[in-house]
């Protein structure tokens, strides 16, 4: 499958929510294949739709150690821990800039699987962190605005510096 081109910060495509896909399809499928691939191009351990400017809900997620890729289609946070945990967060829409967000520690998410079929997945630590970096995504909520103002000036700035 292809590797799509990645949709860079600041473009407006990712502060824009994504819409349901409702039953995935051949062409959902298909897209997730890209999706996979483009993301390990990238390279990254996640990437939505909307990275791709496809403004649908499907995030795929590989961490290391994965022993297969996980596809996700209209995920949601149904629960989430108050206890908090803190983890390096970047994105494949603005490389080499990472910083520490603090999110819940634990999430529960309800999605559809490839097939259609409806699951829901206990996550912690760093996964954890990373389905709700890719569920924000698709809200139209990129990770700089979980950073304090100052963090996110300087990550901006760095970013602007690395364009150069």
């Amino acid at each position: 499958m292809p590797v799509r081109a990645i949709v860079r910060f600041p473009d407006p495509v990712l502060s824009q929510p994504a819409e349901a896909i409702g039953t995935p399809d051949d062409a959902t499928r298909a897209l997730a294949q890209d999706l996979l691939d483009t993301m390990r191009a990238a390279p990254g351990v996640g990437i939505t739709a909307p990275h791709v400017g496809v403004l649908v809900r499907l995030v795929v997620i590989e961490l290391p150690g994965d022993a297969a890729p996980a596809f996700y289609c209209d995920p949601r946070v149904i629960a989430a821990s108050t206890e908090t945990a803190r983890f390096t967060e970047g994105s494949v829409s603005m490389p080499g800039i990472t910083d520490e967000v603090e999110r819940p520690a634990r999430v529960r998410v309800a999605f559809s699987d490839l097939d259609g079929t409806p699951r829901e997945e206990e996550a912690q630590g760093f996964r954890a962190a990373c389905l709700q970096h890719e569920i924000d995504q698709l809200d139209g909520v990129f990770w700089l605005r979980r950073l304090t103002r100052l963090r996110r000036e300087r990550a901006m700035k760095r970013w602007e510096k690395a364009r150069r």
